[in-house]
């Protein structure tokens, strides 16, 4: 395994926080009219099959890592050769390092449609960046800490969504089945983007202590976060009718407007303004896997490889002029994520396997 100082790890029960505050981010507030576009209002089941998928997927990347001593960059090498492997493990930085850039310019366009239309990309980018930059330079655990706290402190928004129970229709969830399996299956592919966030544990493994405790905390964080995706999207195909939530870019939003509060009358500002406590977390973890990644390869101080990588991140921001650019950065990074985590970890599996049995070990 590599070389983690005891000082630099975490506890295995922080796994759970780390995994959850990865996967619920900006993909909560849109996600239902993508699946539903495709499944209908079967789309619930999409939820539970890609969470299902998750789980067998996590198994592999575990054992992979046992295989590899905990390294995933040195799983490569062994595998392909140092130059080969060194190519594979460069593009999860490119993988990695869109992650912050489209978490980041998603919100971004929240902001400007809903609560500030004349902010300026750059500045609120620049702005985060920093934030984000400064909260990475502290190390591992300084970003594992904003996981716990940035997913602990906002999760009070789950309780509002009881609100919307007195305007919804569970009724129009039936007939269950009344799609074909090739529609669900679809679905279940387009919530990739949504569920992406577990592979991080390829690289923070080494930073925890008894890295294969971890496991149980993982799958925990996994099936809590297909838990809470399926009941919000249940929720939403109750408050919705179908035609109206593909009128919905982002029907989240839409149902806390229902939201009624004596000392506020725009809810939604509040779950906008939360949101960013939650998103902070996808992008710091994002830039220090993408550096973490660099500096096994090229033997560099981790710092130089971050600030580079956030450099680059904010200057690509400043290239997006509109929704359609948005929606395909987000088309590419799902695609990346299902050809990552559905054929390449699987494929990646067998030939570990394949090598194990032929040389004895990897």
């Amino acid at each position: 395994m590599a070389s983690v100082a005891e000082r630099l790890q975490v506890s295995p029960f922080m796994t759970f926080f780390i995994i959850m505050s990865m996967q619920i981010g900006i993909g909560v507030l849109g996600f239902q009219r993508i699946i539903a576009e495709t499944a209908g209002h079967d789309a619930w089941i999409s939820v539970l099959l890609a969470g299902a998928s998750s789980h067998l997927i996590l198994i592999l990347i575990y054992w992979l890592l046992q295989q590899a001593d905990g390294d995933f960059v040195l799983l490569h090498q062994r595998l392909f050769g140092r130059w080969v492997g060194g190519v594979l493990s460069l593009l999860l930085v490119l993988y990695f390092a869109i992650m912050p850039f489209v978490v980041l310019n998603t919100y971004i366009e929240v902001v400007q449609v809903w609560m500030f239309p004349d902010l300026k990309t750059w500045e609120f980018s620049l702005a985060l960046f920093l934030l984000c930059l400064y909260i990475t330079f502290g190390g591992f655990r300084i970003v594992v800490g904003i996981c716990f706290f940035f997913l602990i402190i906002p999760s009070y928004l789950v309780f509002t969504f009881w609100f919307v129970l007195d305007y919804s229709d569970f009724y129009q969830l039936l007939p269950i089945f009344d799609h074909s399996p090739s529609a669900i299956l679809k679905a279940a592919k387009q919530m990739t983007l949504t569920m992406l966030g577990y592979e991080t544990v390829l690289f923070f493994y080494p930073f925890i202590k008894g890295g294969k405790q971890s496991a149980k905390w993982a799958h925990a964080a996994v099936l809590t976060t297909t838990l809470f995706y399926t009941l919000l999207t249940i929720l939403t195909l109750a408050y919705f009718s179908e035609n109206q939530l593909q009128r919905q870019i982002w029907p989240t939003l839409m149902m806390w407007k229902v939201v009624e509060l004596p000392f506020i009358e725009r809810f939604e500002y509040i779950g906008i303004a939360n949101w960013l406590l939650i998103i902070l977390p996808n992008i710091c973890l994002g830039l220090w896997c993408s550096s973490r990644i660099c500096k096994q390869l090229f033997s560099i101080r981790q710092k130089m490889a971050l600030l580079v990588i956030t450099t680059i991140c904010f200057f690509c921001t400043l290239w997006i002029d509109d929704r359609a650019e948005i929606d395909f950065a987000n088309t590419i990074l799902n695609r990346a994520g299902f050809y990552f985590l559905y054929i390449w970890i699987p494929c990646l599996a067998g030939i570990t396997y394949i090598v194990k049995k032929v040389r004895g070990n990897v």
